[in-house]
């Protein structure tokens, strides 16, 4: 059997970091939005074990090979695979490309043999942060260490420009310098962006320009004085708002109305000579991610 897998990479449309709790992770209130920016795992069943998972641009700690041991570990008993990753989304670029792939290998694991749900989501949260809310890719809103998450319906229509840069970021190295600088609300104003966010989230809603907020984002620009270009650079070409994605130093813009993919388009042109990694994208559902039938 050989299978397809896209892997959708995500952006924050918002991130509120809060204090940094006993367990080391920060507390986090974000609204997530899968992308059709995407990894793509090759899939096919082998004779007999190991499983073996590739990727050319990860060799070292690849999650998508943690997710099957672990998937294994706890008495999933479907058919031995070979698995290769192609890399689209950046590697180290606030936009959960190992979490994304992740969660690839459980929809996968689903498709050769169901697992029950709970041990999904139970390995999905012990995998990561990010791993929860794409392993059913959409809009979702997640609290925690972002990793309790509870899905929402699309948002008004809306394209995106995504400006990657030519090298990472250590999410753990950002969070460190948001505390270094002071960065993180407290619970009860944390709390209140919740409250807020919850209102905002209405279905076809277009998301309020206030509430585009990434706390993150200072952290990563005092450690990379280029975030604060390409940021700059994409609301020049048009961007109704720009942000950072996650901890970054992806940086993405905004366009809103059925007129965005366009405008989106002609952004990226605009970009390409200055940044010629730039991409649009376009908001994805759990049907863009489902494990297909390859040739």
């Amino acid at each position: 059997m050989k299978l397809l897998v896209r892997a959708p990479g995500k952006v924050n449309v918002c991130l509120f970091v809060g204090p940094r709790r006993e367990h080391g992770r920060h507390e986090v209130v974000t609204v997530l939005e899968s992308v059709s920016l995407a990894d793509e795992l090759s899939v096919c069943t082998r004779a007999q074990l190991p499983d073996v998972v590739e990727c050319d641009e990860v060799i070292e700690c690849n999650l998508a090979s943690v997710a099957l041991e672990r998937l294994r570990s706890r008495t999933w008993d479907g058919p031995p695979v070979r698995i290769h990753i192609s890399k689209r989304i950046p590697v180290a670029g606030g936009m959960g490309g190992g979490s994304a792939d992740a969660a690839a290998v459980l929809r996968l694991a689903q498709r050769l043999r169901p697992a029950p749900e709970q041990i999904l989501a139970q390995l999905a949260a012990e995998l990561g942060a990010d791993v929860p809310s794409q392993l059913t890719p959409g809009l979702s809103l997640g609290t925690g260490a972002g990793d309790r998450v509870r899905a929402y319906p699309p948002l008004a229509s809306h394209a995106l420009v995504l400006l990657p840069q030519p090298y990472g970021l250590s999410a753990r190295e950002v969070y460190r310098e948001a505390d270094r600088l002071g960065l993180p609300r407290d619970f009860a104003a944390l709390e209140q962006k919740r409250v807020e966010l919850e209102g905002a989230l209405l279905p076809g809603a277009r998301f309020p320009a206030q509430l585009l907020v990434n706390d993150l984002e200072p952290a990563a620009t005092s450690l990379s004085p280029q975030v604060a270009e390409a940021l700059d650079a994409v609301r020049e070409a048009g961007a109704d708002q720009a942000l950072v994605s996650g901890s970054g130093p992806t940086v993405l813009g905004l366009f809103w109305d059925d007129d965005g993919a366009e405008r989106a388009r002609q952004s990226a042109a605009a970009l390409c000579p200055r940044f010629p990694e730039v991409q649009t994208a376009t908001p994805v559902d759990a049907e863009f991610a489902r494990p297909v039938a390859a040739d």
